[in-house]
């Protein structure tokens, strides 16, 4: 099919046998345990409805991070190829998450002059106390994923969201800084681009699992998404409309599951069934005292509940206490009056939302990404969060860089690493 890449950070690719006020939007998402992926449509009003999907199992990936190439690209070649056929386009370009505890979050502050008290404030301003927040305060081992601003200060005047086309001499900028080590974001993009697939941009797990299932308002008052994944689970914390922190606990469900398989002796399979099948968050309210499970043609085995029981909770034990440790560091503690979202392959243990509650002491609930068009249905699941979250970014994007009367608004910062971003920056202009 004839395709042409579109301009600008974030497109994915333009299929010309299609609709020419349609673009194609694709989110990837690159676990330890599985590849999924998410291909959308973007008409020239702004509305996303989804046209492929698909799965399938990961391979060469260790706690978030690529520990080879070639595995992770085989799997999201393979994957890729029924969404591609679903969307009847050939991806070329996508979002792509990435994971791991080496994700910082980092609050800055900088200050510029920009001129005299009648100068406008304008995008290059932006850029240039963004780069001053950013510059020696980021290690030059680090890419920047994104500076997302928290406050503005005009000649000693805070509180301000959006300073463009504001008058002043000074400019003062309160930010968080998301980074990651250098060779894990270059591995990252490498992996997918041996798969043909360019990484347009690298997004934190969390927070694109948020753009999936988070409101406004929720993201306003206060409210934090947590990602579960087979072997991390990531944090995000939101309030007054803005990201606050990022976080990432090296454990995830495949922990439990790989417990389970030690402590009764049995397969990873059949122990990650028994979790799925028999295990739920409300510990103790099932009042059968034995687990019978068996598969045809083989004797039924026989556990005791209450061993199962002891060792999924002290595995969830475990994540959530260190989840909890990550809120009190960023002091959301307690404080998020939306509460927390859950996502990921791991929210779908039955009522880990009832453990959750007990053990952060906060109202919980399972998000799942919904209002979509096309097939939004199929991928409206916790597991397909993060995937969802990457193509609305993309879209998010496609819709800022359309021609509109209204003034210009700031893009995402592109990965950069530290102490060249102003350089690779401003070469654009």
């Amino acid at each position: 099919m004839g395709e042409e890449k579109l301009a600008g950070p974030a497109l994915v690719c333009y299929n010309k046998t299609m609709d020419n006020d349609k673009r194609f939007v694709t989110g990837l998402d690159v676990g330890t345990e599985n590849v999924r992926a998410v291909v959308a449509t973007v008409t020239k009003e702004g509305a996303v409805a989804i046209v492929g999907y698909n799965e399938g199992k990961s391979a060469g990936m260790r706690k978030g991070v690529p520990a080879n190439l070639t595995g992770p690209a085989s799997s999201i070649d393979k994957m890729l190829g029924e969404a591609e056929r679903m969307g009847g386009i050939e991806v070329r370009s996508a979002y792509v998450s990435i994971n791991g505890s080496q994700i910082l979050s980092t609050r800055t502050e900088g200050m510029i002059a920009v001129g005299t008290v009648e100068h406008e404030i304008d995008d290059k301003d932006l850029d240039r106390v963004e780069d001053v927040a950013v510059t020696g305060r980021i290690p030059a081992n680090r890419d920047v994923l994104d500076v997302v601003p928290l406050e503005y200060a005009l000649d000693g005047q805070g509180g301000i969201k959006d300073p463009i086309g504001m008058s002043g001499a000074r400019l003062e900028i309160r930010a968080n800084v998301i980074s990651a080590l250098t060779p894990n974001c270059e591995n990252l993009k490498k992996t997918t681009m041996a798969a043909d697939v360019e990484a347009k941009r690298l997004i934190p797990t969390a927070v694109a699992a948020a753009r999936a299932v988070l409101t406004e308002r929720q993201k306003e008052n206060g409210v934090a998404v947590i990602d579960m994944g087979a072997a991390t689970t990531s944090i995000a914390v939101y309030e007054e409309g803005d990201l606050q922190y990022v976080g990432v606990v090296p454990a995830g469900s495949n922990n439990i599951t790989n417990d389970l398989a030690i402590v009764l002796a049995i397969s990873p399979d059949m122990a990650e069934e028994i979790k799925t099948r028999f295990v739920t968050g409300g510990f103790g309210s099932d009042k059968n005292p034995l687990i019978r499970i068996g598969k045809e043609g083989k004797a039924e085995r026989t556990f005791e509940r209450k061993e199962v029981e002891e060792v999924v909770k002290a595995r969830l034990d475990e994540i959530f206490s260190e989840v909890r440790k990550k809120l009190k560091t960023a002091k959301y503690d307690q404080r998020l009056p939306e509460g927390i979202i859950l996502t990921g392959g791991g929210a779908k243990m039955r009522d880990i939302e009832v453990f959750a509650k007990e053990t952060l002491e906060a109202a919980v609930k399972i998000g799942v990404p919904q209002s979509l068009g096309g097939v939004s249905e199929a991928v409206e699941k916790p597991e397909y969060s993060v995937a969802v979250g990457l193509a609305l970014l993309a879209a998010d994007q496609i819709n800022l860089d359309m021609p509109s009367t209204t003034k210009k608004s700031k893009k995402p910062i592109k990965t950069l690493k530290a102490p060249s971003f102003f350089k690779k920056l401003f070469s654009k202009f």
